[in-house]
């Protein structure tokens, strides 16, 4: 059960993609068009956490490449699945203040709480795949830079 995931090949368009995308979108057209300030939705202050895809990729090899007796016992049958993150969690205000970093946009960013927040947090609990031995490796800040030249590289193709 993957947590919050983002990176190459994600959805950036405008009306339904997720948060790290829509970020990074809005940050960077706003780059481009000079303008002063981004709106992020709601207070910035729930808090998310997120999984680079190639963690997830790894997660998964690592999981069904295991021996199934090394399985059996960190899980129960019928209480089976896998929580896949990072067991870490970050403000949506840090996030936005990472993305406009990464980015490069200068301009200010304004929380608009008139909208919701969702949820005050969302964090899973990974202590089952790390007591199996697997951790995430990409953290925050190079995964989104990756996802950020990504984005770079396919814009004209993902963001229609």
């Amino acid at each position: 059960m993957p947590t919050n995931l983002y990176g190459p090949g994600d959805n950036y368009h405008p009306e339904n993609s997720h948060v790290v995308p829509a970020l990074i979108r809005r940050f960077h057209e706003a780059k481009e068009k000079n303008f002063s300030e981004v709106v992020v939705w709601g207070s910035g202050t729930p808090k998310r956490e997120f999984l680079y895809v190639d963690d997830m990729a790894e997660a998964s090899i690592f999981v069904h490449t295991l021996h199934k007796d090394i399985f059996a016992e960190q899980t129960r049958p019928m209480l089976s699945h896998v929580n896949v993150g990072t067991g870490e969690d970050v403000t949506i205000r840090d996030l936005a203040e990472t993305v406009k970093e990464v980015v490069g946009f200068t301009g200010n960013l304004v929380f608009d709480t008139s909208k919701p927040d969702g949820p005050p947090r969302k964090l899973m609990d990974v202590e089952v795949l790390s007591n199996l031995g697997w951790t995430a490796s990409v953290g925050l800040r190079d995964g989104l830079r990756h996802s950020y030249q990504d984005f770079l590289n396919n814009q004209n193709i993902r963001c229609k």
